[in-house]
């Protein structure tokens, strides 16, 4: 049973277009569809990241390489001296739903 585009979480409406995309690039597949736009990540303060990263059991240098950001911006996130960019808010979002794709990164799969 296939889920409508509004039952979606951002991490499948982001692994749908990009097997969009592949098929597209293979010719597989003729033209592309947004069915909706997501909307915005949301904001996430310095606690909220924190939190989520001793969540996942995982090092500021771990949560960076997870991330493909420095250890420094992380610690810089998580001291409210910076903020995430709109791409890093995104990865935030989508490993606080879906906390398992840090394992899918790191085994490679």
């Amino acid at each position: 049973m296939t889920k409508s585009p509004r039952d979606l979480t951002v991490f499948e409406m982001t692994v749908a277009g990009l097997k969009d995309s592949i098929a597209y690039s293979r010719g597989e597949k003729r033209s592309l569809v947004t069915v909706r736009l997501p909307a915005p990540p949301p904001p996430m303060d310095a606690r909220k990241i924190a939190r989520m990263r001793k969540r996942l059991n995982m090092s500021q240098g771990l949560f960076a390489a997870a991330l493909n950001v420095s250890t420094k911006t992380v610690q810089g996130w998580e001291q409210g001296l910076r903020k995430p960019s709109h791409a890093s808010l995104r990865l935030l979002q989508i490993i606080q739903e879906e906390p398992k794709v840090v394992e899918v990164i790191f085994s490679g799969r």
